[in-house]
């Protein structure tokens, strides 16, 4: 087949006029393609605002074409070749346990479910459709469960976002994911689009029938089990304590991955206490943003803002300050909602959310300030950047007023050093609910100052991103894992059996990521085990 890229329509072109661009590079008649198929389509917004394909079109003496059309845009395509899932190995005595059904405890249950090795994956918190009703309880009554919430249960803190499945890095197991995901019930258009995400609407369907899935090939799952300690013998893991509403028990295992998410703080004081190594890490911290989505596609799409054949606008930005610090937007939701997403009790986390649709009133994203382990107050502990975090989120919680309120205030506000009264032409779309206040006063003086310093810098990359109506919500505290849980090349922890992986273990960051890193663990697990097999 031949590979065309940088094919191009106006908003609204439909399949016949992208044949009709095709043909023209190609020097054919439409008629004359066999087959045409898109592989990738994005929205280029940098002068024109146009939708560029690329496109495999297969046509007769596909060399004699490529001659004459002498495009640089034309080429020779073969499909990639697909990823392998290991070979089948028999089962061990005591079944390998996965912890943490986020995105890398899934797909690391499923690359060992599909080997035949009946994994027992543990959940702390709840199955997606009580989870489900648990979060919204929160978020209209400011009643928070600890253990079923927007960062604990099925899907992990993943399910309640945009379900944003980008990366910059290119591997095999990616193309599986999507086609995994699709097969579950995502939208086909994450196989294509250049910036693909699911919705949250979506993301619960589909881990209802991936969870039904793994049950089928052998995979034993449990929820509201927590782990609580290990069991350790020579320097290797023999098993593991948990607890759920049966009891405690002891559960012997040889192997565990361990996909604890960024939040699962108990679970890393277990470690450390346990003397499994771990190390405190950069991330980022700061206050989500909210513009009017109207705005931000008036900005970006100019004469084409509000065109049905466009997708809400998005945007990523970024600068450096003088002073080395970073500001960075993340985790932008266009049509979307600022979340609480707190997992303790009196602390106030924001989060973004958005339904595939992307059709609400709103845009937001965190803008975020880069933090090091220099800047944890504390003794050095590996754990300090989780006490930094609880100290912000504690302080948003005091300036709230107490029921998970956010503090909110208007950026021109900010800028000024002045508290907000109330809200201008954007109104926050956080619940349980915001309160006007100053956020200097939970902020640490850095990230304020970085904030103010980087708003206006922005603004200049994205007009109106500085808007004086512009809501700021804090606090922004779990972008990514305070810690990093060291692993060898065999994929194992200091701790013989131990293989800690995904956005907890500090090796991804976003769904497809840690899905990535879950089904490589479970790879190296079935490596070493396949190894160890063998006759010496």
């Amino acid at each position: 087949m031949i590979r065309l890229e940088g094919v191009r329509l106006s908003p609204g072109g439909g399949e016949e006029e992208l044949r009709a661009q095709a043909a023209k590079l190609l020097r054919l008649r439409p008629a004359e393609f066999r087959d045409l198929q898109i592989l990738r389509r994005s929205v280029d917004a940098r002068e024109d605002v146009t939708l560029t394909y690329t496109l495999a079109v297969s046509v007769e003496n596909e060399a004699a074409v490529l001659r004459r059309c002498r495009s640089w845009k034309a080429g020779r395509w073969e499909p990639e070749p697909s990823y392998r899932l290991p070979e089948s190995l028999p089962p061990p005595e005591n079944p390998p346990v996965v912890v943490g059904a986020g995105p890398a405890g899934l797909f690391a249950a499923l690359v060992l479910a599909e080997a035949g090795q009946r994994p027992i994956l543990l959940e702390r918190g709840r199955p997606v459709e009580a989870r489900r009703a648990d979060v919204e309880r929160f978020w209209s009554s400011g009643e928070l469960n600890t253990e079923s919430n927007v960062q604990f249960g099925e899907g992990g803190a993943g399910a309640f976002s945009d379900g944003k499945l980008n990366t910059g890095t290119r591997d095999l197991r990616h193309r599986f994911i999507l086609e995994r995901l699709v097969s579950c019930g995502a939208p086909s258009d994450i196989l294509i689009d250049a910036k693909p995400h699911v919705g949250t609407d979506y993301l619960y369907k589909v881990l209802q029938n991936l969870r039904r899935e793994l049950t089928a090939l052998g995979a034993e799952i449990r929820f509201e089990t927590r782990l609580e300690d290990l069991r350790v013998e020579n320097g290797a893991l023999t098993g593991i304590e948990i607890s759920s509403p049966a009891g405690r028990e002891v559960l012997l295992c040889g192997a565990v991955i361990l996909c604890p998410g960024h939040s699962a703080r108990d679970t890393f004081e277990m470690l450390h206490k346990r003397g499994v190594p771990m190390e405190a890490k950069p991330f980022a911290v700061g206050v989500r943003i909210e513009h009017r989505q109207a705005d931000c596609d008036a900005a970006q799409y100019r004469q084409y803002a509000g065109h049905p054949g466009l997708p809400a606008s998005t945007y990523k930005l970024s600068c450096h300050l003088p002073d080395g610090r970073g500001v960075f937007s993340f985790c932008v939701c266009p049509g979307g909602e600022v979340v609480a997403a707190a997992s303790e009790a009196e602390r106030v986390v924001t989060n973004g959310m958005s339904e595939f649709a992307r059709d609400r009133e709103n845009i937001n994203g965190a803008i975020l300030v880069n933090v090091t382990p220099e800047d944890f107050e504390g003794d050095g502990s590996p754990l300090a950047g989780v006490e930094f975090q609880r100290r912000l989120e504690a302080a948003a919680y005091a300036l709230g007023g107490g029921g998970y309120r956010a503090p909110a205030q208007r950026v021109e506000d900010f800028l000024a050093h002045r508290p907000s009264l109330g809200p201008g032409r954007v109104l926050p779309s956080y619940r349980p609910g915001v309160t006007w206040t100053d956020l200097h006063q939970c902020l640490p003086p850095f990230v304020s100052a970085a904030l103010e310093e980087a708003l206006p810098i922005l603004g200049r990359k994205l007009r109106g991103y500085d808007a004086p109506d512009a809501v700021l919500t804090a606090v922004e505290s779990r972008s990514s894992s305070p810690v990093r849980v060291p692993r060898g090349p065999d994929g194992q922890s200091a701790l013989g059996g131990l293989y800690p992986c995904g956005e907890g273990a500090g090796y991804a960051g976003g769904i497809l990521s840690a899905a990535d890193d879950g089904m490589k663990a479970a790879e190296a697990l079935l490596k070493n085990q396949r190894q160890g097999d063998d006759p010496l």
